[in-house]
């Protein structure tokens, strides 16, 4: 255990080197614009939508199980939930409603993983294709604009807590709690077990399936507010949101030192992972680089990240 905390620690303090070497980057290249309060919180208030799906992938994940879906099911929420009708209910209705969808599309997720025995790669890619599907159907290709003015004042500067804008306090409180419950909670270490090795866990009294199942609910939670959160930042709901989402989100939370194989999860080190990810493409945007050296350089470190845990979990 003493091994895997100093490990844990190492990684983590590479991430911060990481993110020192990206933000030394940016001072150099682009001191004005990307050290600027505006970009910092930017960088920030971008990377919580994301950072909020990532922390419910990392339980997935820890688990030793996957979802491929979390971007589609960002995208269905936010086009249900600013729908004419649910607009017609307030912030309260778009809220409830976005994080209804969420857990709903997290518990179909569940039930078929945990009770039907379907792989989680073939549950969880279905339900890509169902909920961008149905999130096309509902908007009809367009965008819906929101109306209601508490939403849309949520993302204005007079609503920022001593300058740090509400959505970046909702991805601070979500992250505090995803670390509490992962490492502090017998729910938090029963995902671990499961992860590390499932018939023992069931031996050892786990109820497996249940457990499987209320993490692909954790997992479309998530998703559920992430959405909320996106129609506070563009004040719309459109079908292409949390486009490739998934990718990113499993993505920072293996640099960030969880195990692809389940067994281990972090959640500081999935939040430097988001950190890093985000940005990334900030100082590519602020340079005026391709989006497609941006991908090569986030497929690089993928790589590279996979390579080490590999290196390190092989005796």
């Amino acid at each position: 255990m003493g091994r895997l905390r100093r490990l844990a620690d190492l990684r983590n303090l590479s991430l911060v080197g990481v993110l020192a070497v990206l933000i030394a980057v940016g001072g150099f290249t682009k001191p004005d614009e990307f050290l600027s309060t505006d970009n910092l919180q930017l960088v920030l208030t971008q990377a919580s939508v994301i950072g909020v799906v990532t922390v419910g992938v990392t339980f997935v994940i820890t688990s030793g199980g996957i979802d491929l879906s979390v971007g589609a099911m960002v995208a269905l929420a936010s086009v249900w939930a600013t729908t004419v009708a649910t607009q017609d209910y307030g912030l309260g209705g778009i809220l409830l409603c976005a994080v209804l969808v969420g857990l709903g599309c997290g518990l179909v997720n569940g039930v078929l993983i945990a009770y039907g025995g379907m792989v989680p790669f073939i549950a969880t890619l279905a339900m890509l294709a169902s909920a961008r599907g149905l999130a096309l159907q509902i908007s009809d290709g367009r965008t819906q604009v929101v109306t209601v003015d508490p939403v849309l004042d949520l993302g204005l500067p007079d609503a920022y807590v001593l300058g740090i804008p509400p959505l970046v306090l909702i991805f601070a409180a979500v992250t505090v709690l995803g670390w509490l419950v992962l490492n502090r909670t017998t729910f938090g270490r029963r995902t671990v077990a499961i992860g590390g090795n499932a018939e023992a866990a069931r031996l050892a009294g786990i109820d497996v399936r249940r457990q499987r199942l209320m993490l692909y609910l954790l997992s479309g939670l998530c998703c559920g507010v992430a959405a909320f959160m996106l129609i506070v930042l563009t004040g719309s709901g459109q079908n292409t949101n949390g486009n490739l989402y998934e990718l990113d989100a499993i993505a920072a939370a293996i640099i960030g030192g969880t195990l692809l194989s389940g067994g281990r999860g972090t959640i500081t080190g999935s939040v430097l992972g988001v950190l890093v990810f985000t940005t990334i493409t900030n100082l590519f945007a602020l340079n005026n680089l391709q989006s497609d050296v941006q991908q090569i350089a986030k497929g690089a470190i993928i790589v590279a990240a996979v390579l080490v845990q590999k290196g390190r979990s092989t005796p």
